[in-house]
């Protein structure tokens, strides 16, 4: 059985912790003022990594919240991934050498490959994650404002050639409306591009992450869980304790 980690979201806006409703910034619920303080209490009911995200960075196109996020990296003893406007790599040489375990590239996959390369080159594959959103099988960029015309399977094989090992798969059509995650589309391209995927989007009940978890095996290594956190529909501990293997 391979390893699957349940990774509790933290997606900061104007420096609080909130979440969208399929990434539509009009649509905003603030779950708390301090990230920081949020990052803690996943980190005491026993996650085992953070997922942070700028939303604000992913909007603007470079990072806005960052000395939030590296806060919460050196207070944090459990590693943090971050995503959200990465496009230079000053700013991943930024986060990852102020403490940050691993960045996520998105847009920038698609509309800048040669930084993407680059950064995977210099980093590698454990410390540059890619993180693809994906509307009908397509890939969706900049802030998922837009839909591009790139499959997500071909574009994770072709990154997997240039030593990409980590995708997180964001079906938008399902994220934050705690209506279950795209199993089968996970599976896929986990299968189909022989990398780890890490799902995003839709987990609401303690049974999508089980159905999740029955993949680890082919390559499904986690799950990030924003809303039902918050609504606590799903308790972090106990779905730590039941899914991830120690």
């Amino acid at each position: 059985m391979g390893e699957f980690i349940i990774y509790p979201a933290i997606d900061i806006r104007g420096g609080k912790c909130v979440r969208l409703l399929q990434g539509d910034y009009n649509q905003e619920t603030v779950y708390g003022d301090s990230p920081l303080e949020m990052a803690k209490q996943w980190e005491k009911q026993g996650a085992s990594w953070v997922h942070l995200v700028d939303l604000d960075g992913a909007k603007a196109g470079h990072p806005v919240n960052d000395a939030i996020i590296l806060e919460i990296a050196a207070a944090l003893s459990i590693p943090v991934q971050v995503g959200g406007g990465i496009r230079t790599i000053q700013e991943v040489d930024r986060y990852l050498e102020g403490g940050v375990a691993r960045v996520i590239l998105g847009t920038a996959a698609i509309q800048d490959r040669p930084f993407v390369e680059n950064a995977l080159q210099q980093y590698g594959g454990s410390r540059v994650a890619i993180g693809i959103d994906a509307r009908n099988g397509y890939v969706a960029t900049h802030g998922w404002l837009e839909t591009s015309e790139v499959k997500a399977e071909k574009l994770a094989q072709e990154l997997a050639k240039k030593g990409a090992e980590t995708f997180i798969y964001t079906d938008i059509s399902r994220d934050g409306t705690l209506q279950g995650p795209n199993v089968a589309e996970i599976v896929g391209l986990a299968r189909t591009a022989e990398v780890q995927v890490i799902a995003s989007g839709g987990v609401s009940v303690m049974n999508d992450l089980q159905n999740l978890g029955q993949y680890a095996s082919d390559g499904v290594c986690g799950a990030i869980v924003g809303k039902a956190l918050y609504t606590e529909r799903i308790n972090l501990a106990d779905a730590v304790r039941e899914l991830e293997v120690k």
